[in-house]
């Protein structure tokens, strides 16, 4: 039922942190993944490709609609036109007090976390209703569910990939596209730095996990081969916490 053999899957940000994890995890359970991502990618592209799997790489920015579509559209094509599995994990993270936030980088988070979400949710379900089937999972966050702190375009913009994901999946759902989403909890990447830095919201953050550490990518990777697997198929508009407990404490 997890066998993800000969699917075509999209991932953003597939190259680091919680990406690569998921990246990792649905190449082992059979899918060929192409990687949009900003950042260089050749590196880990050859890495993974040297252990048998198939995947590539294209360097796209996410805050570029038209760079976007182009992107999506060219990845589609090296599938030879088919699509089964899109995965939005790419995000940017911007932090000040909220009386100070800047309105670009207020800008810049919703362009990113939000509004290309919304694009590669609607090329890919094009595509997946006219061939009547495909998953679509959503990076959501913890703050999907509550506020945070000087994070008010990540919460605002992680709250509506919630919705968004709920909507999708209340329309696609009856056409063959399943729509899911997954709230990472605290994780221990390159986006957290300044949290696993800071000792007293660290303390704090550990004392509400009741697995009593922070998560790793590829604590997400399996959770995503199963909304993408036939294991799933009853599955959706769903958000998922992957979070240690965090939320039931």
């Amino acid at each position: 039922m997890f066998c993800l053999k000969g699917k075509n899957a999209i991932i953003t940000g597939g190259n680091t942190g919680l990406g690569l994890g998921i990246t990792k995890a649905i190449l082992e359970a059979g899918a060929n993944v192409c990687i949009l991502t900003y950042s260089d990618f050749d590196e880990i592209v050859a890495e993974l490709k040297g252990k048998g799997h198939n995947v590539c790489g294209i360097h796209c920015d996410l805050s570029d609609k038209a760079d976007l579509e182009n992107s999506f559209n060219k990845a589609v094509e090296m599938f030879g036109g088919k699509i089964d599995i899109l995965i939005n994990n790419a995000g940017i993270q911007r932090r000040n007090k909220c009386e100070d936030f800047l309105y670009q980088d207020w800008l810049d988070v919703i362009e990113v976390n939000l509004n290309a979400v919304f694009t590669l949710c609607q090329l890919a379900g094009r595509k997946m209703l006219e061939a009547g089937s495909g998953k679509i999972i959503n990076m959501a966050s913890m703050l999907s569910f509550f506020g945070g702190q000087t994070v008010p375009a990540y919460a605002a913009s992680k709250g509506a990939v919630a919705q968004l994901t709920k909507a999708l999946s209340n329309e696609w759902s009856s056409r063959g596209v399943n729509v899911n989403a997954i709230a990472p909890g605290y994780m221990d990447t390159e986006m957290n730095v300044a949290l696993v830095n800071d000792s007293d919201r660290n303390t704090q953050i550990l004392a509400r996990i009741p697995m009593g550490r922070w998560g790793k990518p590829e604590d997400i990777g399996g959770v995503a081969v199963f909304l993408a697997s036939e294991a799933a198929k009853y599955v959706t508009g769903a958000v998922i916490p992957v979070d240690g407990g965090y939320l039931s404490k």
